[in-house]
């Protein structure tokens, strides 16, 4: 076997960014078709001897020895027969003696938990039918069209009548029409790659470029997203390439170094969670990460990634007291780069409560290059404001306020994630004060609030329906509650609003443009009302009235500019939504009477606890 040096060079430099096409365990067929043999290959530089041991040899050591390759630090060796399915290992004895048994860095497949050996299996000969959604997303920037993200827990989203999961290809037949009926455009997937312990949600992964077993095959995955992406619906993945756990068969110390990881303890270990840190200013790190991101887009076409817990790149262990990571800066800079340059309009989102700046702005303005921000203060100042009693709320009018005085700094997504509905901070629905009633009408203002205010939005499973319960990780949703009227009408509530903002541009063309928003009165604190404008670029014009306070104003006066007629195009408050039956059948007509420093103005209908949306006819 040969390993080139020139690819060796570029794995050194961070640059080999399809190293998977190099690593892992590789069939070798014939004129055929058929598998002939398998070639493995492995980069352990500090590894004085190592064995492929495998269910195909009986572990055995010293059945299959791996022989140095010209490249320093690679290992490989060719293995006749057909070997997919079978079970694998690499055996590695360090120059202090020690033996570690690890999983392959590049396996494709892994085993199922609890057992932790990598598979080997043949990735090609799924036939993709997502043609037409690849050339339409490949003209389609993100930033002028809806994004609606719909974050799924694979595992607890539906399961079984027996408890067990569904596979990959099997959630896609409920999941697929479920979000075209409910209008998310984008389904975000919590970690899929491979990880041993299921109460980590997979945020401490061991397999970064298999897929886990838990689900089904990397075909049935394939089929998951094809099925996605024929009903027009984008499949982004959460990605955790800032730190790993520890588990003996994992790449911590994988060849008895601290080949990806840093050698200084001080930065490597991250007590709060119980990981290791990587050292992403290493090439060898920085090119397996990076090929792991583009083998998702290459071979499962994946659309985008999220990438978790990025103040833990920019800062050493996420404390700007210790500095910024210039390392972990300059690795985003990078992957950012061959993202772009490989999918021109995939999404990139950074899941970060830092104020670092430019974080969505272009490497060649100074930025990091993400695309959207995980908008983290709107987020917290929203659910605090939500859930205080309304008789409070004029004392923290601020708390709605003062997001719009940051919401074109970065390209922002609005965030009600996983996050939000676990450890005891209750569900969405749940957060809110009041009877049950009153609970119901604060959800649907909060979320006509999400689909309204400037940036791309996403909401956790589960939060459609206004889950009761908190994200329980072990069970799947509580689809029961649909048989409740209140619950089914929050859903109805949600699907409509999303359909709305799909047909109005005003609701999503201008999301990281300050001229699509203006405040008509945003410090009506005494009355806890909020009035503002969206548009878009051609003349239309959406306003957006928030009452947070049980009180019913029959006859609100609002100030407009635009002399015309305004229609009603959805209102919290309807009883198809489970509210009290109040809102503006009637098209309402501008009179030329001053108000909130306007020439025309309206008297407009507001319920009690609701959001209305009024669209200008001219």
């Amino acid at each position: 076997m040969r390993f080139s040096p020139e690819t060796a060079y570029y794995l050194n430099q961070g640059e080999l960014i399809d190293a998977y096409r190099h690593f892992g365990a590789h069939p070798i067929k014939d004129e055929t078709g058929e598998v002939r043999k398998v070639r493995f290959t492995v980069y352990a530089p500090n590894a004085r001897r190592i064995d492929v041991v495998g269910s195909f040899n009986d572990y055995a050591l010293g059945a299959h020895p791996m022989e140095p390759l010209e490249a320093d630090g690679m290992f490989g060796v060719e293995i006749p027969g057909n070997l997919l399915g079978e079970h694998y290992k690499y055996a590695i004895e360090t120059p202090e003696g020690e033996r570690l048994y690890k999983a392959d860095p590049y396996a494709f497949y892994s085993a199922l938990r609890p057992d932790t050996p990598s598979v080997v299996v043949d990735l090609e000969g799924y036939a993709w039918g997502d043609d037409d959604y690849l050339r339409q997303q490949a003209t389609t920037p993100p930033y002028q069209t809806q994004v609606s993200i719909y974050e799924l827990h694979l595992g607890t989203w539906m399961r079984k009548p027996d408890g067990s999961f569904h596979s990959y290809k099997e959630t896609a037949e409920f999941l697929v029409p479920y979000l075209k009926e409910q209008g998310f455009t984008h389904v975000e997937l919590m970690p899929v790659m491979e990880h041993p312990f299921d109460g980590s949600w997979g945020y401490q992964g061991t397999g970064y470029f298999s897929v886990t077993s838990r689900y089904g095959s990397p075909h049935d995955f394939m089929a998951f997203v094809d099925r996605c992406h024929q009903a027009g619906i984008g499949v982004l993945l959460d990605w955790v390439p800032g730190h790993i756990c520890k588990d003996a068969h994992g790449l911590y110390r994988f060849d008895g170094s601290f080949l990806y990881e840093y050698d200084d303890a001080d930065i490597r270990e991250n007590e709060v969670w119980g990981t290791a840190n990587l050292d992403l200013g290493t090439g060898p790190t920085r090119s397996f990460l990076i090929s792991c991101a583009r083998f998702f887009m290459d071979v499962y076409h994946i659309d985008g990634f999220r990438l978790d817990a990025v103040s833990n790149i920019l800062y050493y262990k996420g404390e700007p007291d210790r500095g910024v990571n210039e390392g972990g800066i300059g690795f985003l800079r990078e992957l950012s780069k061959r993202v772009f340059a490989f999918r021109e309009h995939a999404i990139l989102a950074a899941e970060d409560s830092s104020a670092f700046p430019k974080v969505t702005h272009p490497v060649e303005q100074g930025g990091i290059g993400f695309n959207y921000k995980w908008n983290m203060g709107w987020m917290n100042d929203t659910l605090t404001y939500f859930a205080r009693d309304p008789i409070h709320r004029k004392h923290h009018h601020d708390e709605l306020t003062f997001s719009l005085m940051y919401a074109f700094s970065e390209n922002f997504i609005l965030p009600f994630s996983h996050d939000e509905v676990v450890h005891g901070k209750r569900s969405l629905v749940d957060k809110m004060p009041g009877d049950y009633w009153q609970k119901f009408a604060n959800y649907r203002a909060l979320m006509g609030y999400l689909f309204t205010h400037p940036g791309k939005t996403l909401l956790f499973m589960g939060g459609e329906f206004a889950q009761m319960h908190e994200w329980k990780d072990d069970e799947e949703l509580d689809w029961h509650l649909l048989e409740y009227p209140m619950h089914a009408a929050a859903r109805r509530f949600v699907r409509d609003f999303n359909h709305v903002v799909a047909h109005e541009p005003a609701l999503y063309e201008r999301d990281h443009d300050p001229a699509g928003f203006e405040w008509i009165d945003a410090d009506n604190a005494e009355q806890s009302i909020f009035s503002f404008i969206r548009r878009d670029g051609r003349g239309s014009e959406l306003l957006i009235l928030l009452n947070l306070t049980p009180n019913v104003h029959e006859r609100f006066r609002v100030g407009v500019a635009r002399e015309g007629t305004y229609r009603e195009l959805i209102g919290s408050d309807k009883e198809i939504y489970g509210g009290s039956g109040l809102y503006n059948g009637l098209p309402i007509k501008s009179r030329p009477h001053p108000a909130n420093g306007r020439p025309q103005s309206l008297e407009v209908l507001l319920p009690a606890l609701s959001i209305t949306v009024l669209r200008w006819e001219g």
